[in-house]
Protein backbone atom coordinates (compact mmCIF):
# COMPACT_ATOMS: atom_id res chain seq x y z
CA UNK A 1 0.00 0.00 0.00
CA UNK A 2 1.15 3.24 -1.09
CA UNK A 3 2.23 5.29 2.26
CA UNK A 4 0.56 8.57 0.95
CA UNK A 5 -3.45 7.65 0.81
CA UNK A 6 -5.36 9.36 -1.69
CA UNK A 7 -9.06 9.68 -2.75
CA UNK A 8 -11.36 10.01 -5.72
CA UNK A 9 -12.70 13.71 -6.24
CA UNK A 10 -15.80 13.58 -7.93
CA UNK A 11 -18.87 15.71 -8.77
CA UNK A 12 -21.80 16.01 -7.40
CA UNK A 13 -23.51 13.24 -9.24
CA UNK A 14 -20.79 10.53 -8.01
CA UNK A 15 -18.56 11.49 -11.85
CA UNK A 16 -14.55 10.62 -10.63
CA UNK A 17 -12.59 13.84 -11.60
CA UNK A 18 -9.15 12.25 -10.48
CA UNK A 19 -7.45 11.76 -7.73
CA UNK A 20 -5.71 13.77 -4.71
CA UNK A 21 -3.57 13.36 -1.57
CA UNK A 22 -6.14 12.19 1.60
CA UNK A 23 -4.74 14.68 3.74
CA UNK A 24 -4.84 17.60 1.07
CA UNK A 25 -8.21 16.95 -0.19
CA UNK A 26 -9.50 17.80 3.56
CA UNK A 27 -7.36 20.75 4.22
CA UNK A 28 -8.66 22.29 0.96
CA UNK A 29 -12.32 21.07 1.29
CA UNK A 30 -12.43 19.37 -2.15
CA UNK A 31 -15.42 17.02 -2.73
CA UNK A 32 -14.26 13.24 -3.05
CA UNK A 33 -15.84 9.59 -2.46
CA UNK A 34 -16.70 8.42 1.20
CA UNK A 35 -18.42 5.82 2.84
CA UNK A 36 -20.02 4.74 5.84
CA UNK A 37 -20.92 1.59 6.95
CA UNK A 38 -23.76 1.11 9.74
CA UNK A 39 -24.52 -2.28 11.33
CA UNK A 40 -27.22 -3.44 13.59
CA UNK A 41 -27.42 -6.84 15.47
CA UNK A 42 -30.48 -8.56 15.47
CA UNK A 43 -32.02 -6.77 17.78
CA UNK A 44 -32.05 -3.32 16.56
CA UNK A 45 -28.79 -2.06 18.23
CA UNK A 46 -26.31 -0.15 15.75
CA UNK A 47 -22.69 -1.15 16.65
CA UNK A 48 -20.51 2.35 17.13
CA UNK A 49 -17.01 2.82 17.55
CA UNK A 50 -14.84 5.23 19.45
CA UNK A 51 -12.12 6.22 17.22
CA UNK A 52 -8.08 6.30 18.67
CA UNK A 53 -6.93 8.64 20.32
CA UNK A 54 -4.28 8.87 17.22
CA UNK A 55 -6.31 9.33 14.51
CA UNK A 56 -5.34 13.15 12.63
CA UNK A 57 -9.32 14.32 12.98
CA UNK A 58 -12.30 13.48 15.36
CA UNK A 59 -10.09 11.51 17.91
CA UNK A 60 -11.97 10.22 20.71
CA UNK A 61 -15.00 10.55 19.18
CA UNK A 62 -18.06 7.84 18.87
CA UNK A 63 -19.28 6.98 15.48
CA UNK A 64 -20.73 4.62 13.16
CA UNK A 65 -19.08 1.50 12.77
CA UNK A 66 -16.46 2.03 10.21
CA UNK A 67 -16.24 4.75 7.64
CA UNK A 68 -13.22 5.64 4.96
CA UNK A 69 -12.56 6.55 1.22
CA UNK A 70 -12.11 3.72 -1.38
CA UNK A 71 -8.84 3.92 -3.28
CA UNK A 72 -9.11 4.92 -6.74
CA UNK A 73 -9.87 2.29 -9.20
CA UNK A 74 -12.09 0.50 -5.96
CA UNK A 75 -15.14 -0.43 -5.92
CA UNK A 76 -17.22 1.64 -2.99
CA UNK A 77 -18.73 -1.95 -1.87
CA UNK A 78 -15.44 -3.85 -1.76
CA UNK A 79 -13.43 -0.29 -0.20
CA UNK A 80 -16.60 -0.77 2.86
CA UNK A 81 -16.44 -4.47 3.61
CA UNK A 82 -12.33 -3.82 3.37
CA UNK A 83 -11.75 -1.02 5.88
CA UNK A 84 -14.78 -3.12 7.83
CA UNK A 85 -12.13 -5.76 8.54
CA UNK A 86 -9.35 -3.35 8.64
CA UNK A 87 -10.76 -1.31 11.47
CA UNK A 88 -13.54 -3.72 13.44
CA UNK A 89 -12.42 -7.73 12.31
CA UNK A 90 -15.46 -8.01 10.84
CA UNK A 91 -16.86 -9.55 7.61
CA UNK A 92 -20.80 -8.82 7.07
CA UNK A 93 -23.33 -8.69 4.32
CA UNK A 94 -23.67 -4.87 3.93
CA UNK A 95 -25.84 -3.14 0.87
CA UNK A 96 -26.29 0.53 0.36
CA UNK A 97 -28.81 2.24 1.43
CA UNK A 98 -28.30 5.80 0.46
CA UNK A 99 -25.64 8.73 -0.48
CA UNK A 100 -25.49 12.04 0.17
CA UNK A 101 -23.58 15.16 -0.17
CA UNK A 102 -22.24 17.18 3.17
CA UNK A 103 -19.68 19.78 3.89
CA UNK A 104 -18.08 20.36 7.75
CA UNK A 105 -15.29 21.82 9.66
CA UNK A 106 -13.56 19.67 11.43
CA UNK A 107 -10.80 19.84 14.13
CA UNK A 108 -6.98 20.46 13.09
CA UNK A 109 -8.47 22.94 10.17
CA UNK A 110 -10.03 20.48 8.47
CA UNK A 111 -13.03 20.28 6.25
CA UNK A 112 -14.80 16.92 5.33
CA UNK A 113 -16.99 17.16 1.74
CA UNK A 114 -17.70 14.15 1.06
CA UNK A 115 -20.10 11.79 -0.90
CA UNK A 116 -20.86 9.71 1.14
CA UNK A 117 -22.22 6.27 0.44
CA UNK A 118 -23.96 5.03 3.33
CA UNK A 119 -23.38 0.93 3.53
CA UNK A 120 -26.09 -1.02 6.45
CA UNK A 121 -25.88 -4.53 7.61
CA UNK A 122 -27.05 -6.75 10.40
CA UNK A 123 -23.89 -8.67 12.45
CA UNK A 124 -24.22 -10.61 15.67
CA UNK A 125 -20.30 -12.22 15.64
CA UNK A 126 -17.21 -11.54 17.15
CA UNK A 127 -15.26 -8.18 17.28
CA UNK A 128 -12.24 -7.72 16.98
CA UNK A 129 -11.12 -3.96 16.60
CA UNK A 130 -7.68 -2.68 15.43
CA UNK A 131 -6.50 -0.71 18.41
CA UNK A 132 -4.72 1.92 15.69
CA UNK A 133 -8.18 2.60 14.01
CA UNK A 134 -10.51 1.87 17.57
CA UNK A 135 -10.20 2.93 21.48
CA UNK A 136 -13.62 1.48 22.14
CA UNK A 137 -17.24 -0.14 20.46
CA UNK A 138 -20.67 -0.63 21.74
CA UNK A 139 -23.71 -1.63 20.98
CA UNK A 140 -26.85 1.35 21.66
CA UNK A 141 -30.54 1.08 20.86
CA UNK A 142 -31.66 3.90 18.41
CA UNK A 143 -33.69 5.07 21.69
CA UNK A 144 -30.75 5.84 23.83
CA UNK A 145 -28.34 7.09 21.21
CA UNK A 146 -30.58 9.54 20.39
CA UNK A 147 -30.75 10.29 23.61
CA UNK A 148 -27.27 10.58 24.23
CA UNK A 149 -26.73 12.48 21.33
CA UNK A 150 -29.11 15.37 22.19
CA UNK A 151 -26.94 15.84 25.51
CA UNK A 152 -23.72 15.05 24.55
CA UNK A 153 -23.41 15.72 20.83
CA UNK A 154 -20.13 16.87 21.27
CA UNK A 155 -19.23 13.05 22.22
CA UNK A 156 -19.76 12.34 18.41
CA UNK A 157 -17.81 12.73 14.92
CA UNK A 158 -19.56 15.67 12.63
CA UNK A 159 -20.56 13.13 9.77
CA UNK A 160 -21.91 10.40 12.50
CA UNK A 161 -24.48 13.62 13.41
CA UNK A 162 -25.29 14.55 10.04
CA UNK A 163 -26.00 10.64 8.93
CA UNK A 164 -27.89 9.13 11.59
CA UNK A 165 -31.48 10.82 11.33
CA UNK A 166 -31.46 9.41 7.74
CA UNK A 167 -30.09 6.60 8.63
CA UNK A 168 -32.97 5.50 11.19
CA UNK A 169 -34.99 7.04 8.83
CA UNK A 170 -33.84 4.51 6.47
CA UNK A 171 -34.02 1.51 9.02
CA UNK A 172 -37.77 2.35 10.63
CA UNK A 173 -39.15 2.16 6.29
CA UNK A 174 -36.92 -0.80 5.73
CA UNK A 175 -36.61 -2.93 8.61
CA UNK A 176 -39.10 -2.39 11.46
CA UNK A 177 -41.88 -2.27 9.18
Amino acid sequence: MDSIEQVVLVDELDNELGFMEKIKAHELGILHRAFSVFLFDEQGNMLLQKRALGKYHSPGLWTNTCCSHPRPGEQTLHAAKRRLLEEMGIVANINEAFSFTYKASLDQNLIEHELDHVFIGTYNGIICPNSVEVSDYLYMSLGELTAKMESNTDHFTVWFKIAFPRVMQWYQLNIVN
